[in-house]
C-alpha cells in the first residue's frame, strides 16, 4: 500500500512539474533586446510617430464635444455643456436621414463589395501563371492607383447626359438619357458600383497571398478522387481563407458608419444631396464651414461610439461561434 501510494503521489507530482514546465514564462521587457533588434524598432518607428501625432495625440480635443468651444478661450478654458449638442443632434430632423443614407451606403457597400475580392481571389487562382493571369491581375489591379478626384471626373464624363459614353449606349438601344450624378435615386448605385470597380483588384491580394499557404497535397488527393476544380475551390481554398474573410469581415463592420468623405463630396450636388448626405459631410458642413466646432464634434464622436460598437459587438459574435477573432 506505501509503495502504490508513494508511486501515486509520484505520478502526481511528476504531473505538476510537466505543467509547470509547459508553462511559458512571462518574458520581461529589456532595453537588451531592444539595442539587439534596433533595426526592427527603426523600421517600426514612422509607423508609431504617424499614429501618436495624427491620431492619438489630436484625441484629448474630443472634450470640445462636452464644451461651448470658443476660439478665443482655448480647449480648456471654455465652459462646460455637457450633452447639450448629443442632445441637438439626436433631436434634430436630419438626424434619421443621416443615419439612413450613412448606413445605406455601407450596408450595400459590405454587401457588393466585400464577396468580390474573394470570389476574384479564387478565380485568378484557378489561372496558369502566365501572360494570361498577369494580364487579369494587372487589369483589376490599376484602378486602385487612380486617384479619387479622377474616378469621380471620369464618372461625371461617361455619365453625362448628351456627352457620355453610358447614355449613348442607352440612346442607341432606343432608351432616354439619365442624369446619373444628378438624381437621388442613383447616387448610391453608383458611388458603391465605381467603389468596387476601384477596389475589388486591389482587395483580393490579402486573399491571394492566403491562398498560397494552402496545402498542394489536399489537392492531389482531391484530383485522385475526383473533385473538380469548383469542388476543389469550394472544400479546400475556401475553408482555408476563412479565418482572412472573417477577420476582414470584423475590421469592415468596425467601418460601417465611416463612408468615404472625399469621394461623397466629390459626387455631392445640391439636386443628390437627400441621398447623398452623410454624417461624415454633415461634421465637414458643421465644423469647417459653418464654425460649429463643439456641434461637429459630437457628431463625430457618436460615430465613432457606435463604430466601436459594432466592432467589439462583431468580434465577439465570431469569437462565439469561429476560433478567428481580432482578440
Amino acid at each position: 500500500m506505501l509503495a502504490e501510494s508513494s508511486i501515486t503521489s509520484g505520478h502526481h507530482t511528476s504531473k505538476k512539474t510537466k505543467n509547470k514546465k509547459l508553462k511559458a514564462p512571462k518574458k520581461k521587457f529589456s532595453w537588451n533586446l531592444v539595442r539587439q533588434h534596433y533595426q526592427l524598432y527603426l523600421f517600426i518607428l514612422p509607423a508609431f510617430l504617424f499614429f501618436l501625432v495624427f491620431c492619438y495625440q489630436p484625441m484629448y480635443g474630443v472634450i470640445i464635444a462636452w464644451k461651448d468651444y470658443n476660439p478665443a478661450l482655448g480647449i480648456w478654458g471654455s465652459p462646460w455643456v455637457g450633452w447639450t449638442y448629443f442632445e441637438q443632434f439626436f433631436h434634430s430632423y436630419f438626424f434619421w436621414e443621416l443615419i439612413r443614407n450613412t448606413l445605406g451606403i455601407s450596408i450595400y457597400s459590405l454587401i457588393v463589395g466585400f464577396p468580390l475580392p474573394i470570389i476574384l481571389a479564387l478565380s485568378l487562382n484557378e489561372l496558369k501563371d502566365g501572360f494570361g493571369k498577369k494580364f487579369a491581375q494587372t487589369i483589376t489591379y490599376a484602378p486602385n492607383f487612380i486617384s479619387t478626384v479622377v474616378i469621380v471626373g471620369m464618372l461625371v464624363a461617361f455619365m453625362n447626359p448628351q456627352t457620355g459614353i453610358i447614355n449613348t449606349i442607352i440612346q442607341f438601344f432606343g432608351g432616354h438619357p439619365i442624369d446619373f450624378m444628378e438624381n437621388p435615386a442613383w447616387f448610391k448605385t453608383v458611388y458603391v458600383l465605381s467603389g468596387v470597380w476601384q477596389s475589388t483588384g486591389w482587395s483580393s491580394v490579402i486573399y491571394m497571398a492566403a491562398l498560397a499557404g494552402v496545402d498542394t497535397q489536399l489537392h492531389e488527393a482531391a484530383i485522385i478522387d475526383g473533385a473538380s476544380r469548383l469542388q476543389r475551390a469550394w472544400y479546400i481554398n475556401l475553408p482555408t481563407i476563412a479565418p482572412t474573410i472573417i477577420i476582414l469581415l470584423i475590421m469592415s463592420l468596425g467601418q460601417l458608419l465611416n463612408v468615404g468623405f472625399e469621394k461623397i463630396i466629390l459626387m455631392q450636388n445640391p439636386l443628390n444631396q437627400s441621398s447623398s448626405d452623410v454624417i461624415s459631410t454633415f461634421v465637414y458642413r458643421a465644423g469647417l464651414l459653418n464654425g460649429q466646432y463643439s456641434f461637429a464634434t459630437a457628431v463625430g464622436v457618436f460615430n465613432s461610439a457606435i463604430n466601436a460598437i459594432i466592432l467589439i459587438a462583431a468580434n465577439s459574435i465570431t469569437k462565439h461561434f469561429s476560433e478567428s477573432s481580432l482578440w
